[in-house]
């Protein structure tokens, strides 16, 4: 039916039936969360805010095991081992992944401590590395082109042959690794 040809009546009536079924659903609502409460013991509320919680934390915890395991194996496949500083980032990889699982098993200050420190030297390594690949990009550019301006050198260093942009995962991993830290003080 048209707007233009609603009767007062009809709009009387779409009102009184969008009132029945707000109170149908606080209803509903209302005896679905009895049950659950007597189910569970608990509200219906705070059970699907624990069962949200603790799928958060599943998904962060992955999430991090697949960025630690995706990023060391790509590192490998790249053969990024061949220098002391190429190795930084597979250090702090392999350390972020032991302390994560004594984490996992055994929640204290000390170990919180150790892998926030770890978190934080991944994410010191990612500017560190990102820094190392303009770096050697630049240097590359400018024996291509000694002519050129700094500016587009710069520029040109991003795209080069290191990735340059890279090691900025190892940044990432630290902020999903802080981010399942700050779960694990909530959960508490």
């Amino acid at each position: 039916m048209p707007y233009s040809s609603w009767s007062p009546r009809a709009v009387g009536q779409i009102e009184r039936d969008n009132y029945l079924c707000t109170v149908f659903r606080i209803c509903l609502n209302s005896f679905f969360n009895q049950v659950f409460n007597c189910i569970f013991g608990i509200p219906m509320s705070e059970q699907i805010t624990k069962i949200g919680f603790l799928r958060l934390h599943r998904i962060i915890l992955v999430a991090f095991l697949f960025m630690l395991f995706g990023t060391a194996l790509e590192l490998y496949l790249l053969e990024h081992y061949e220098d002391v500083q190429q190795l930084i980032p597979i250090l702090c990889i392999g350390f972020s992944v032991g302390l994560l699982f004594i984490l996992i098993f055994k929640e204290t200050k000390l170990w919180e401590g150790l892998f926030k420190l770890m978190l934080g030297l991944s994410a010191i390594s990612g500017f560190y590395g990102t820094f190392l690949h303009l770096r050697a990009n630049f240097e590359f550019e400018h024996e291509m082109r000694p002519t050129e301006t700094t500016w587009k050198l710069f520029i040109e260093s991003l795209s080069g042959a290191l990735p340059a942009l890279a090691p900025c995962s190892m940044i990432v991993l630290a902020l999903l690794g802080y981010s399942y830290l700050l779960l694990l003080k909530h959960k508490k």
